[in-house]
């Protein structure tokens, strides 16, 4: 070993393909003060047993674009640093046994198209001339991805590492990090084995390890090992060189040829967590115990497709660990609780194919100080601190690494590890006949069922099961009024003598508002483009109510406390299990309300956004008039102790106006058919508020500017390149989720980001941006063109607006009186 250092700019935790990866890519972008620290020896964790698989299709735009680059990372490594990879570009094939499996490999093949992936969807036949030795009796498919392929897992991380010592990172083998140093909320170090080594920036790139040693260190890294199980066989004469890999997900199987034989592996719906007591110091290059019993239905569905199988002797029986993460994505970034410390972790057995762009993007984010993209679904600010919870981790592992091969559904929830996190009103809404989902670890009413129905899900790719019982929640809110639980919104309080010039300097809206108003406002990064989507309520002189999503409550309330001025006299507190939130939501909610409560609330005394506190039953509770689905409504936020007893009041009531208990699913599509955005989908940290039609929530001309006011002037100068559009489907019969490409005039342009039944409307509707590749997107590009949206391989004819389809003067929100209220419609 040369002279360990006692400093670096960069200290890299974990020798595994990733780590490795990080190191190269931040030699790339200039920094030569690297050092990666590895226990053991490289790849010794779970990288070397890695079956090398390199697809490029992921579930969404940018993890495919960081499957791609990968991809092309591995075709050129072994040029780039004279290290053989063993990496071949021989493609892959995805098969159907059934309809619903079909129609989930066209719509990837559509996906795929948005992307420039080169994809083929094949017939029965012609997936057997590219993989002759396979059963195609019962297939009705297949999906050809030609430039797939498969690598040397070892011999591609000393590829890389060969790579990031020619750039200037030192490697060294033998040394554990025992601890994650901080100091003052930063990362500063890491305590060794071989001493302490100060840094600027570590990253915990620990695979199975990640977890503990992140959680010493105060952060949060949900993930578990469990085991995973492969073969490999001997000499299968006859097996052609080169086949593409084979998956077959209903088998949970994937078959890759290698050397004339077959490696064969599996992803089991129900599988075996290991590691629950932490993973042993000494592991290293180990195997896990076989277990025949456990792999022996999966080996005779295996042999089903490919009957060689069952002649062939097994050379080698594989069981090793994997790192699995809640849901299914791995994490990356710099982690929430801790400054410069960041993640790269819980590849839910995909590292091989994600190293390369994880590695490239993560050494971005430190270079540069953000990510290059959106990166929010594998975001490590999406995780939960519960989620650090052993037994939670383990329980939901058993689930986790079959969904690697199970059919992908629209609106799938998981089944295991469930309510974590229940408002005060479960039991209530659970006997009424909800249907839960879970987001965040939440469970929330995604619909009801009615008495006789039984409240679960029979998932298919069109109109599932619950489908016409959300449409009447829909239209109980549309016509009478209907009452939502929405107490899992993240909920802060933001106090002090600059709460309100703290707040105006992230708000792109001007919170220098009256008590009791409410401000809808974004977020904004340096570049214009959109971190939070929000309400802002001024409570009093020196307290704001800040009230967000869900799934963005850690993500955002950190944003925020990075953003507030050391010296500055405010603070931001979590409040979100404080309250319980119940959206009365419909024409006749003022009557509901008036009826429980001596508050007046006419449009004269309560105008929209507006906020106050106001007597309901026996409790004291802040109604504010705001919407998300486009009607008439109030959030009414309830002290936690409180609410079953609002509920009640309520519940006795509702009957006298027609209440009904709505979900979230009608949430969805109201809110579809008014057009109102949802971050993470429709807006992103990629998009600008002008590109998302948002520029009527922007102080352009606010004291003291906000952040990301810069790059939108330049924007709004310059012109937009982009649009985010309103689509509606001219076909019933079709169904739009995300990703679904979109194309005007023959030329592809753009793909949706959100997609529901319009049920008010009647038709499949969405949201999503289209580009002009030639110029600018004006109104004029939009209202020109003639547009299709391509379902599962089938372009459906499209109506394009920019406006909501559903009230686009926004007279129902604002409960404006006229004797004929038009609501916009198409057709």
């Amino acid at each position: 070993m040369v002279e360990f250092p006692q400093q670096a700019q960069v200290i890299i935790v974990g020798g595994g393909i990733v780590g490795c990866s990080i190191a190269y890519h931040l030699t790339l972008r200039g920094y030569r003060d690297v050092v990666l620290l590895e226990r053991k020896q490289l790849t010794s964790g779970t990288t070397w047993h890695a079956a090398g698989l390199v697809g490029q299709l992921r579930a969404t735009h940018n993890l495919t674009r960081l499957a791609q680059y990968t991809t092309q990372l591995y075709a050129s490594l072994e040029r780039d640093s004279g290290q053989a990879t063993g990496f071949l570009q021989i493609g892959s094939l995805a098969l159907a046994n059934n309809e619903e499996r079909f129609e989930e490999l066209k719509r990837g093949a559509s996906m795929a198209r948005c992307f420039g992936l080169d994809v083929n969807v094949l017939t029965p036949q012609q997936a057997l001339d590219l993989w002759p030795l396979m059963n195609v009796s019962d297939l009705v498919g297949a999906v050809h991805l030609p430039k797939d392929g498969q690598t040397n897992p070892i011999d591609t991380t000393q590829a890389l590492a060969k790579a990031a010592r020619n750039g200037g990172a030192r490697i060294f083998e033998n040394v554990a990090v025992t601890q994650i140093l901080v100091e003052q909320g930063r990362a500063s170090g890491v305590r060794t084995t071989h001493g302490d080594m100060r840094a600027e920036f570590v990253v915990n790139a620990a695979g199975m390890w990640a977890h503990g040693l992140g959680a010493a260190a105060g952060t949060t890294v949900p993930l578990h090992a469990a085991e995973h199980f492969y073969i490999v066989t001997e000499a299968i004469p006859g097996l052609p060189k080169h086949l593409p890999v084979l998956r077959d997900g209903d088998a949970c199987s994937y078959f890759k040829e290698d050397a004339g034989k077959l490696l064969v592996g599996w992803f089991e719906p129900v599988a075996k967590p290991w590691g629950m007591m932490g993973i042993p110091e000494s592991f290293s290059f180990d195997q896990l115990p076989d277990d025949l019993e456990h792999i022996e239905p999966l080996l005779e569905a295996a042999i089903h497709r490919v009957p060689a199988l069952g002649q062939a002797g097994i050379q080698l029986f594989f069981n090793g660990p994997e790192s699995f993460t809640p849901d299914d994505r791995y994490l990356l970034g710099e982690t929430p609780e801790v400054r410069n410390l960041f993640v790269a972790a819980g590849f839910n057995s995909i590292g091989i194919q994600s190293a390369g762009g994880a590695g490239k993007v993560l050494a971005d984010w430190i270079v540069d100080g953000h990510p290059p993209m959106d990166l929010w679904d594998v975001d490590i600010r999406r995780a939960m601190p519960f989620q650090r919870n052993r037994t939670y981790l383990k329980d939901r592992t058993v689930e986790a690494l079959g969904l690697l091969y199970a059919m992908h559904w629209p609106f799938r929830q998981p089944e295991t590890a469930r309510g974590v996190r229940r408002s005060a009103l479960h039991d209530r809404l659970k006997a009424s006949g909800a249907c839960f989902g879970e987001v965040a670890g939440w469970e929330r009413p995604n619909w009801y069922a009615p008495k006789g129905v039984a409240a679960e899900y029979r998932y298919s790719f069109g109109r599932q099961n619950w489908f016409e019982h959300s449409a009447a929640e829909h239209r109980a809110v549309r016509n009478n009024v209907g009452l939502f639980d929405q107490s899992s919104f993240g909920k802060y309080t933001v106090e002090g003598g600059d709460a309100e010039i703290v707040l105006n300097r992230v708000c792109a809206n001007d919170v220098s508002v009256p008590v009791g108003q409410i401000v809808y406002t974004q977020w904004l990064n340096a570049r214009g483009c959109i971190e939070a989507d929000l309400t802002v309520t001024r409570e009093a002189e020196e307290r704001f109510l800040v009230v967000t999503a869900a799934a963005t409550q850690t993500r955002d309330l950190a944003w925020l406390r990075r953003h507030m001025p050391q010296d500055a006299r405010a603070v931001a507190v979590d409040v979100t299990s404080a309250y319980a939130v119940l959206g009365i939501m419909g024409p006749k909610s003022r009557d509901l309300l008036s009826r429980l409560t001596d508050a007046d609330l006419s449009n004269e005394a309560f105008p929209f956004a507006t906020s106050r506190m106001i007597d309901l039953g026996y409790a004291r509770v802040r109604a504010s008039r705001i919407t998300y689905v486009g009607e008439l409504g109030w959030e009414l936020y309830v002290p936690t102790e409180f609410a079953q007893g609002v509920f009640d009041v309520i519940a006795a009531e509702g009957p006298a106006v027609g209440l009904c208990l709505a979900g979230y699913h009608a949430m969805n599509s109201l809110r579809t058919e008014k057009a109102y955005r949802h971050w993470g989908h429709d807006i992103t940290d990629e998009d600008t508020p002008l590109e998302a039609g948002l520029g009527f929530a922007i102080a352009w001309e606010k004291a003291g500017g906000f952040i990301g006011r810069d790059a939108l002037l330049r924007q709004r100068e310059r012109g937009l390149k982009r649009r985010l559009v309103n689509v509606a489907l001219s076909d019933p019969g079709k169904l739009l989720y995300h990703n679904e490409p979109i194309w005007r005039d023959g030329v592809l342009v753009g793909r949706i980001t959100s997609g529901m039944f319009g049920h008010t409307i009647g038709k499949p509707l969405g949201m999503g941006y289209i580009e002009n590749a030639q110029g600018f997107a004006t109104v004029a590009f939009v209202k020109e063109g003639r547009y299709e949206i391509e379902v599962a391989g089938e372009r459906i004819p499209a109506d394009v607006q920019l406006r909501p389809f559903y009230d686009p003067a926004n007279l129902r929100v604002k409960d404006t009186p006229q004797k004929a209220l038009r609501v916009a419609r198409i057709g």
